[in-house]
């Protein structure tokens, strides 16, 4: 089996991937979100030469060479494109082998993913907000829920004056003790400032603190981790696995959060959940959308043991991630069920096909 041409099917803010074998095997990936016309050039102009050719089952040292190769170019886009392809082979090896990729990544370390509804909103009023997760717990039966503080990268600046010290107390007063919240600042805050948040979100018990610096700053982060009895996250932006091994083994984070699309994979992805487990701290992969990704995290959860905790699942609907696949995952009483079918478990959306620009590049 040689992989004999890759395709990216651009859309909007999506890139997703077809990895075509000569033995007539296709698999379905996709590329980090956003800026999807550039990932899908630089996944063409660079990263795809590195795959052309080659046997789809050696996925791992593929991706290994290639980022050794372009070492002069440590660009999060070619991280992003190289995710697109990653996956789309993980698609391939399942259906090959006639199972789910989890089976492939290690089986079933639980038979069911557990979630917690994600906000990724910060223009909602803290009432509204309460009133749409209580909806959510009630309707879907989510027991832990996130929500964003502060403002993105904000420098101690709030998304709306006082917003952050209205929301924290009114979630735990309308959703009572039982729910597990859990708060994002996406590196809002400065050191100081993100100590005073955190022992806000601890005097309402919080479940986890999120970025509450900028990331990057293993220092700060470990900072305000060392000062705060709340567990600290973190991870989502960051590309280099010593930068995790960095935020694992100084406690800088408690709770570690690789995004597949960031990392540039399922195949690297995967080991800083295994580096988690190696030091008994919990992976929650970054997942802040229901594109393609959400399919990839739900399988690398399910093999994961580290990934033991609430998984991350985004709760907006954005238009952008609307028809491009099928079935989609739904959530049950708080659980995720694993799907089935071989691969990844889902098929592209024809209409999606249909309008998607569509480029390919072939092995000679």
């Amino acid at each position: 089996m040689r992989i004999e041409q890759i395709e990216t099917l651009v859309r909007g803010n999506l890139a997703v991937v077809r990895v075509r074998t000569d033995d007539g095997a296709v698999g379905v990936g996709q590329a980090a979100p956003y800026e999807a016309a550039t990932t899908a050039h630089v996944l063409h102009e660079i990263v795809a030469g590195y795959f052309l050719g080659q046997d789809p089952w050696d996925v791992e040292a593929l991706v290994d060479h290639c980022l050794r190769q372009t070492y002069k170019f440590p660009s999060s886009f070619i991280l992003r494109a190289l995710a697109g392809i990653d996956t789309a082979c993980w698609d391939v090896l399942g259906k090959a082998a006639g199972v789910p990729v989890y089976k492939l990544l290690g089986g079933n370390a639980r038979e069911s993913v557990p979630v917690y509804a994600s906000s990724m909103l910060r223009s909602i009023s803290p009432a509204d907000e309460a009133d749409r997760m209580a909806m959510l717990i009630d309707e879907q039966g989510f027991g832990g829920v996130k929500i964003r503080v502060g403002e993105a990268m904000g420098r101690d600046v709030d998304a709306a004056p006082g917003r952050t010290e209205a929301i924290v107390p009114l979630m735990r007063h309308v959703l009572g003790d039982d729910v597990a919240i859990s708060a994002d600042a996406n590196g809002g805050f400065s050191p100081g400032h993100a100590v005073q948040v955190g022992r806000l979100l601890e005097r309402h018990g919080y479940f986890h603190y999120e970025e509450p610096v900028p990331f990057g700053d293993v220092e700060q982060m470990r900072r305000v981790a060392d000062a705060l009895d709340i567990s600290v996250s973190g991870g989502e932006q960051d590309t280099l696995l010593p930068q995790f091994h960095r935020l694992l083994s100084t406690g800088a984070v408690d709770i570690v959060q690789p995004d597949i699309g960031y990392l540039g994979g399922v195949s690297r992805a995967r080991k800083v959940a295994v580096l988690a487990e190696a030091i008994g701290l919990p992976c929650t992969p970054h997942c802040a959308n229901d594109s393609l990704l959400q399919v990839f995290t739900v399988h690398l959860a399910a093999a994961m043991p580290a990934c033991h905790q609430r998984q991350e699942w985004s709760i907006e609907q954005t238009a952008w991630t609307q028809g491009v696949y099928a079935p989609l995952m739904q959530v049950h009483n708080g659980l995720v069920a694993l799907p089935t079918e071989p691969g990844w478990g889902v098929s592209l959306d024809p209409d999606f096909e249909r309008v998607a620009v569509t480029t390919a590049s072939r092995a000679h």
